[in-house]
């Protein structure tokens, strides 16, 4: 794998590398981000990310808020398997917009990239809500991953405050544990609204993606789901070796 580009800045330092196609970002040693615009469909964590999408039906997802962009990875691919009207990504990191611009294709005809603290964004936005919210709000510490919002009753709140009615809500956590700890919080703070909750995984790796919505979905499985999709996407996506676990109440 070749380093192509590299920025230290302070103590941090960013290095885009490429392997073929495919072009991950890493900061301080810490995996961000991979995209393969050939091969986009892939057993990664940032498909993983897409999946909630799915949980509507195509072309109901019209906007899409993504709290925290890194390169931009999952924007790339909600921009190709859903196609929503809206993208908004919200990153603190100026070098990683830059690098989702120039490196990952995030143009500014496939999302509106906005450089701020997620928390404070979120706190002051007041336009209108979303379809869906993906939050993908991790740093780095001591050489590993780590989430820089704690999915706390505050935080929770505000997601749940910007989404429509019937929107879907996920989330990124390196544990179980944590995840559950959400689930169990947005039934007390809203109960009876977040009915639907799942946990989604892959073999290879150690993140859940916690996914929250308050409408019953259809009594198939996702991969139904995908493979009857109208996306591009849908039946590559039903190939990919994820787990679905409902999350008990």
């Amino acid at each position: 794998m070749a380093i192509v580009w590299t920025k230290i800045a302070g103590e941090t330092r960013y290095e885009v590398r490429k392997a073929g196609h495919s072009v991950r970002l890493y900061t301080n040693g810490v995996f961000h981000s991979q995209f393969n615009a050939q091969r986009p469909i892939a057993a990664t964590v940032w498909n993983l990310l897409l999946l909630p999408a799915f949980f509507h039906p195509f072309g109901q997802v019209r906007r899409v808020l993504v709290l925290g962009v890194g390169g931009g990875a999952v924007i790339r691919l909600l921009q190709q398997c859903v196609r929503p009207n809206e993208i908004i990504g919200v990153e603190l990191d100026p070098i990683h917009i830059y690098i989702a611009r120039r490196f990952f294709g995030v143009t500014r005809s496939r999302a509106v990239l906005v450089e701020a603290d997620a928390r404070d964004w979120l706190d002051a936005y007041t336009g209108p809500p979303f379809d869906l919210i993906i939050d993908d709000l991790f740093g780095h510490a001591r050489g590993e991953a780590a989430r820089t919002v704690g999915p706390d009753d505050i935080w929770l709140s505000l997601l749940s405050g910007k989404l429509v009615d019937h929107g879907v809500l996920a989330i990124n956590f390196f544990e179980s544990r944590a995840l559950r700890e959400a689930g169990r919080r947005l039934q007390k703070l809203e109960p009876g609204r977040f009915t639907t909750r799942f946990s989604l995984s892959l073999p290879a790796y150690e993140n859940r993606v916690g996914v929250f919505a308050s409408q019953p979905l259809p009594a198939v499985s996702l991969r139904a789901l995908l493979r009857d999709a109208d996306s591009p996407c849908g039946s590559r996506l039903a190939g990919l070796p994820f787990n679905v676990r409902r999350l008990k109440s």
